[in-house]
Parts: structure tokens; sequence; C-alpha cells
């Protein structure tokens, strides 16, 4: 269709708003307490100016990057997000939508499709998993990840308790049962196109998490799932070293905010960090990633790789980002929106403006390379970091 391609992120987003059932859509901007961390993680980057040059561009920019062994066409990674149920095909579109454009993978344990088949889709899958349950069942899914090949995983460590939303929070069912589907036909049928896309799959929405259970066992609920989780007491340091040990391989350790912490990961044997507030679903008042990043970046980025996620919504973001000392950027609400306004079409689409958009500030910077970014080519107020 001459209208299927949308131009920006925002777009994408006004799209999926278009298309989703409202608590769906509720699921995908909602932020801790009253969202000021979620805005700020936007709006931060609105406060960095760009220094352009007038003439003697490169003709070439290259874009390319590794982050934990993996070679990436873009420095831009899909972040692991939780039952993907804006489309039927989930993290499967997303996963083959990567592949396509060559960037990594990251798979939830709270995803809603077998960590398989997403390796099989895309075989650079970095596997998500959250400090929940005894070491017996952390070593399982590890043990299923490694066996599906997965080339490195992502311990999340930025997600605490905090439940309540100001605004009001959709809920999320407790199961699919008839009567908990008939609460939902109201906001179902004024959003035909989605209802429609599960019809013809053949599908409904599920809440089952495959990838929290061994191979082989029932995929256990969400809710159980979480209430997993939440019954863990919190990791400390001797078991984030744990799990690089039983690992084995690279390890990324999200949701590092201070330097500190940032050189304890270090310690612990990972080989990168995301700095990361979990898109505002964390404590709320944390300051936007893109505040904390250069002082991290500067103390610990000669020893460790470090990725930023957050409030990415354009190419300019991911330069600033990169100027700021990151390697890469991870990005989670802007391909949800893609997957949902136009399933594996729309993910790549988003990746196609962010690279697009990448490349022409590359350009307007005289840059060759992402790699020849700096503090220097950005405008940063002195009360930047806060």
């Amino acid at each position: 269709m001459a209208n299927s391609w949308f131009e920006s992120v925002a777009v994408a987003q006004r799209r999926a708003k278009r298309k989703l059932p409202r608590s769906v859509y509720g699921a995908l901007i909602a932020g801790a307490e009253r969202g000021q961390s979620m805005s700020d993680n936007e709006a931060a980057f609105t406060e960095l100016g760009v220094l352009p040059i007038t003439a003697g561009q490169s003709p070439l920019r290259e874009m390319a990057t590794e982050v934990m062994g993996q070679s990436m066409s873009m420095p831009v990674i899909i972040a692991p997000t939780g039952v993907q149920a804006v489309h039927p095909d989930g993290e499967l579109a997303v996963a083959r939508a990567a592949a396509g454009r060559g960037v990594v993978m990251g798979l939830s344990s709270f995803a809603s499709k077998p960590i398989e088949d997403v390796v099989a889709a895309n075989p650079q899958t970095f596997f998500q998993i959250y400090w929940a349950g005894d070491r017996d069942s952390m070593i399982a899914r590890m043990e299923r990840a490694k066996a599906a090949g997965a080339c490195g995983l992502i311990l999340t460590l930025d997600w605490s308790f905090v439940h309540s939303r100001d605004w009001g929070s959709p809920q999320i069912p407790q199961d699919m049962k008839p009567i908990t589907l008939l609460k939902h036909v109201p906001e179902t049928l004024i959003r035909p196109a989605w209802l429609f896309e599960w019809l013809r799959a053949g599908q409904i929405p599920s809440l089952a998490v495959p990838n929290f259970s061994p191979i082989g066992e029932p995929a256990p609920h969400f809710f159980d799932a979480y209430g997993t989780w939440l019954g863990t007491g919190p990791a400390t340091w001797a078991d984030v070293a744990w799990v690089a040990e039983q690992w084995g391989g690279p390890l990324m350790v999200k949701g590092i905010g201070r330097v500190d912490e940032a050189r304890r990961a270090i310690d612990a044997g990972a080989a990168a960090i995301s700095v990361s507030n979990h898109g505002g679903n964390n404590i709320d008042g944390t300051p936007a990633p893109i505040r904390l990043l250069p002082a991290i970046a500067e103390a610990v980025g000669d020893q460790i790789e470090v990725v930023v996620d957050g409030g990415v919504r354009r190419g300019s973001d991911v330069v600033k980002a990169l100027a700021l000392g990151a390697r890469a950027v991870m990005i989670g609400r802007a391909y949800l929106w893609g997957l949902a306004a136009a399933g594996q079409a729309g993910v790549e689409n988003v990746l196609d403006v962010l690279q697009l958009g990448i490349d022409s500030n590359l350009l307007g910077l005289g840059k060759s390379s992402i790699h020849e970014l700096s503090p220097d080519d950005l405008i940063i107020p002195d009360d930047f970091g806060r």
C-alpha cells in the first residue's frame, strides 16, 4: 500500500494507537507513578544540540559496530520486552525484522514465543533473564538458552516493585478464559484491524511465558512467573558474578545508573552494561539514562562495553548517545509501535527510520564513521547531568 510506510517513530506510535485496543496501547505507554522518569527519557535528548559543518562532508558513513562479540550493521539493539500481544507474530516478527536489518535481537524471559523459534529466526539473539527463583531454576533457564543457541545473556536488574501509575495503568488479565475475553469485547470491537489479525492467525492473545521454564515443561502463566520474581530476594553482586560464571559467555548487566555500580559490574565479570531505568518503569524520579551516560562512559568505557536505553526515538538520538560514549543503544517502545502498526514490516520500517536518521546526522556532522563521534559534536547544557 502506498501509505504503508511511515517516516518517523512518532507516526508509528500514532498508527499503533489507532489500531490497538485501549488497554493494550495503555500498557505500552505506562510508566511508574507520575511518569516523570519516562517523560525525561525522551525530553533529555531534546536538550542536546548538534554542531553540523557546512562543507566537506564524507561521502561514506560507516555505522557498523560490535557488542558482546556480535557484529551489527548499526548501533541499535532490540531491547527485550515481555508478552508482545500487539501482534500475533510477536517476537518472531521482531526477530526476523532484526535479522533482515543486521541487528541483534533481545528476547525476554517473559516473551510469548519460545527461544528456540526466535533464535532460528535470528541467530544473533541475546536472552534476557531476571534474578528469579532458586539457582537450579536459573541454571535451567540459562542452559535452555545455551542449547537454543543464544549468543549472549542480559541480566536485568533495573526493575523494582513499583506498580502504581498515577493515571491508572491498564489491568493485565489473570487469564484468557471466555469471561475475561468478554470483558474486553467492547474495546476490541472498535479496533477491528487488531482483532482481525488475531482471528486470521487462528490465535487469541496469550499470557503464557514459555521461556521461564525448562524445555519440555508447560509454560507458566505471566503472573506465576511474575510471582516467582516477586518472591525472590534481590540479587547481590556476588549473585551477578555467579550468573556470569554459570553462563560462561558474554553477559550484559542492565540497569546501571551509577559509576560505582558500573565498576562492580566489571568486577563481577560482565562484558557489557546497559545504562537504563527500565523505560521509566522503575523508581520514578530516576534521571534519564542519557544524562547518566557521560560520567559512566568516561569512568569505565575503556574497560567494558557501554550501552544505553530509554527514550530513543530518532537516529539523532542514537548519534547523541554515541557521542556521549555509548557503543550502541537499545530500543523498546519504538519497535513495539512498529510491530503494532504493521507487523514485521513495521519493525523493519522503524529500524530503517533510525538508520536513515543516523546517516543524515553523520553526514551533517562531517563524520565518516560512528566511531568518530565525540562530545565535541554536541551542545551540552551545563546542568545536563543534573
